[in-house]
């Protein structure tokens, strides 16, 4: 059965998408930890990120540093922290969290009922960076 992220690379379900290549998509946390917080997922779905074949994994980081300096451009903040967890969706996946200090890496600070206009705007915003340094 396909992941959830796999429907939403195939456009089955809608997402705040920041940024899209051959073989990898950007889109805004639903539940985010921080404002900002984007998950960067390779299409190839496996389950862990550490079992993606050498080329794709190479592929998702130079993709996600991409997406992180635009990210902090958009987002100020001290640093983007990188999680890889993957345990609630079984499709590997990198977290990008824009924080100012280690301790707002945690789950627990999850946030949900963001306005759709304020995370349209948000990942608008971080996908016109990107393209404008192309």
């Amino acid at each position: 059965m396909a992941s959830i992220f796999t429907k939403i690379i195939n456009g089955e379900i809608p997402c705040y998408k920041v940024a899209e290549d051959d073989k990898n998509i950007a889109f805004l946390d639903i539940r985010p930890i921080k404002k900002g917080h984007t998950l960067c997922v390779p299409k190839l779905e496996v389950d862990e990120l550490y079992e993606l074949p050498a080329d794709d994994y190479q592929s998702l980081m130079a993709f996600s540093q991409r997406v992180a300096q635009s990210l902090k451009r958009v987002v100020p903040c001290k640093r983007i922290g990188s999680l890889v967890l993957g345990m609630e969706v079984p499709h590997a996946h990198l977290h990008l969290v824009p924080i100012n200090a280690e301790h707002e890496l945690s789950f627990a600070n999850a946030q949900s009922g963001i306005p759709q206009e304020e995370m349209i705007a948000l990942a608008r915003a971080i996908s016109n960076d990107l393209d404008s340094v192309e």
